[in-house]
């Protein structure tokens, strides 16, 4: 070996099993609810129970991933009310997210799950509308059995904290950012 390299690190093996993990993803870049639905439909084909809430897509948008996930059995909450800086009514719009919390609080409290997608969580709980205490305290004290999956950007440090597994998305290049809208079939 030469004196410039660095030598490889074997990774530590893993050696202990957990009944469950959190997952965040979050990060500027694309991905992060596809990256969670990709998962949700890998439990799935294993036989997991699966639901998926939406804090901030509307019933407004038709997307691919609702339609194709329902037929497979995943139950499918879309509470939110869109893009927020589109809302009229900042006050609907919080309840909305509000509301959409106690939906997934009581599913998560339910143990009737092996997996619960929280799609784009982070928006509310960094608008300080649901509260990030409450939202780790319900996730750590969630059933053994139950993984959890929370997608969004600028994931709190608590959340980011509890969590086994942070991925952080990073745009290095956006379609968007040269003018072409977000297409069917890839983006919904």
């Amino acid at each position: 070996m030469k004196a410039d390299e660095v030598p490889l690190q074997t990774p530590p093996r893993a050696s202990r099993k957990t009944a469950s993990i959190v997952i965040v993803n979050t990060g500027e870049g694309k991905g992060k609810s596809t990256a969670a639905f990709g998962t949700a439909l890998r439990a799935v084909a294993r036989g997991w129970k699966v639901c998926v809430i939406q804090f901030v897509k509307s019933n407004r948008w038709k997307v691919g991933e609702q339609e194709t996930a329902t037929r497979l059995g995943v139950e499918w909450w879309t509470i939110g009310d869109g893009f927020t800086w589109d809302s009229r009514d900042m006050k609907r719009t919080e309840a909305i997210a509000r509301e959409a919390w106690r939906i997934a609080r009581e599913r998560i409290q339910s143990a009737d799950y092996r997996l619960v997608v929280l799609d784009e969580i982070t928006y509310p709980m960094s608008w300080g509308w649901i509260p990030t205490a409450e939202v780790v305290a319900v996730l750590a004290s969630r059933p053994a059995a139950l993984n959890v999956i929370a997608t969004g950007r600028d994931a709190p440090q608590a959340l980011i904290d509890l969590a086994d597994t942070v991925t952080e998305m990073r745009n290095l290049k956006h379609a968007f950012d040269r003018g072409i809208r977000a297409m069917r079939g890839i983006d919904y």
